[in-house]
């Protein structure tokens, strides 16, 4: 890296950040960097030159540090989840931010400060990193601008979201598929992701004769990878793991698959590792939702009875904090307090998101229009025979984010403020219906502050080269 990289980034941040010359960074004004200078830090991190990147993302990795915001895993809680320790009263939502990652993000944190939330986790899935050109070390740093720029203390917990097996690949290739997602999972730890999903369920066999040999190939592979997770480590952090029993959308999951596939894991986990923290289950979602001839999303109906049943067996016979439901943030508001009193232990939302920014009233409407026609045309061969354009472009306007990232990034302050104040609002009724306000002495509690310092050295590396994601689930 080019060291007038970070002096032109220290001068543009007047005096808010200083940096010795043995590298030792502190925060004199915090008050001058949560205003303009945290704003320029963000914008750098992500569409910066190679040198302007790595400048920004060591130096927020770093303030963090200082000001007590630091990446951690939840599987201390979780495993207190599953021992007792903690109550089921409460579902933690993990949040995937597509589209301006920035100010979603604060809004994240408007709406969890006032409302003390610690249990909350953002994370962003194999296919989202392709398809909103948001790579871990970017996601991570935009997640810690975030936090800075709002004021927040305390753990950071970003996760890996369905890091997925290609089943197709996996058929012919297992071990460069395998490779791939062991590749991503390094590049997430080295960012700052100390929360893997692990999403091996795409390689559930229902033809075979036995449940566990249904689930030989989820297990095992799953069983790997958790190891090749467990050798990249940070001193002192267990990174939490998450395991997948259904594939989103398919047929609902049960106890006896739980089973087969817990005790199959543990066969196959090297002796004396530490294993899963939770378990995703299938109970009658779609990733997305789906979508009606004239645009409108059906109405889903989940089996709530499968995540109670499910998350008591996994907190009582393998110490995991409980079930796991994806593909939620479509459903009606009525149905978020229900995951709470079926004891789900972590609820994953994304796509509701993407829609009030797409669908905001302050959205500009030649902005829209752009993307989709973008939409029409590069994608226009995945396209399902019988979709009606809306259904088409409400399925694939979320590919639009990559392409159209600077422009998202770049519309005026009061479009995006307006947008922020929406987000917000969906926030705060979501933290509500799930119970976790009042969640961040707990979170600090089981996540104490690690301090893990870092070079610039660790970021002049170019980011990962893009891979076709287009199959996997989101």
């Amino acid at each position: 890296m080019n060291p007038k990289s970070l002096e032109t980034l220290l001068a543009e941040l007047g005096g808010s950040v200083t940096v010795t010359g043995d590298g030792k960074v502190s925060v004199p004004d915090e008050k001058k960097l949560r205003g303009a200078a945290i704003d320029t830090m963000a914008k750098k991190a992500v569409f910066g030159d190679s040198g302007q990147k790595a400048a920004a993302r060591w130096l927020l990795w770093e303030v963090g540090q200082v000001l007590g915001v630091y990446p951690a895993s939840i599987h201390e809680l979780y495993t207190a989840r599953g021992r007792g320790e903690v109550p089921v009263n409460f579902t933690v939502p993990a949040i995937n931010l597509r589209a301006m990652a920035y100010d979603s993000a604060r809004a994240v944190f408007r709406a969890a400060l006032p409302r003390r939330v610690g249990a909350l986790i953002f994370e962003i899935a194999r296919s989202e990193i392709s398809y909103t050109d948001q790579r871990p070390a970017e996601y991570f740093s935009v997640v810690m601008a975030a936090a800075i720029k709002e004021g927040y203390r305390g753990p950071l917990f970003v996760q890996g979201d369905h890091f997925q097996v290609n089943a197709k690949k996996f058929k012919t290739a297992p071990e460069a598929e395998v490779q791939a997602v062991s590749d991503l999972a390094d590049e997430a730890i080295r960012a700052g992701f100390y929360n893997i999903d692990i999403d091996t369920s795409t390689l559930v066999d229902l033809s075979q004769p036995t449940v566990d040999e249904q689930q030989r190939n989820n297990y095992e592979v799953c069983a790997n990878l958790t190891a090749f997770i467990r050798e990249r480590e940070p001193e002192g952090i267990t990174i939490s793991v998450g395991g997948e029993i259904g594939e989103i959308g398919e047929k609902n999951s049960d106890e006896t698959e739980l089973r087969a596939y817990m005790d199959g894991y543990y066969r196959s986990l090297p002796k004396g590792m530490i294993g899963l923290s939770k378990i995703s289950i299938q109970t009658g979602t779609t990733h997305g939702g789906v979508p009606l001839p004239d645009g409108t999303l059906a109405q889903v109906k989940i089996d709530f009875n499968v995540i109670k049943e499910l998350s008591r067996v996994a907190r009582k016979v393998y110490g995991m904090a409980g079930a796991v439901q994806h593909g939620a943030s479509t459903l009606p508001d009525e149905a978020f307090n229900q995951f709470v009193q079926n004891e789900a232990a972590e609820v994953h939302l994304a796509t509701g998101f993407q829609n009030i920014v797409y669908d905001h009233e302050a959205m500009p409407k030649e902005l829209r229009e752009r993307i989709y026609e973008y939409i029409k045309t590069a994608h226009a061969n995945e396209k399902k025979e019988g979709q009606t354009e809306e259904q088409f472009i409400y399925k694939m306007r979320k590919k639009g984010l990559g392409p159209f990232k600077a422009d998202l990034w770049g519309l005026a302050e009061d479009v995006r403020g307006a947008i922020r104040t929406s987000l917000e609002e969906k926030f705060g009724f979501l933290f509500d219906q799930l119970n976790v306000g009042n969640t961040i002495e707990l979170a600090i509690r089981y996540a104490p502050h690690i301090k893990i310092h870092k070079s610039l050295a660790d970021y002049t590396g170019k980011d990962a080269v893009e891979e076709d994601t287009s199959e996997l689930a989101d």
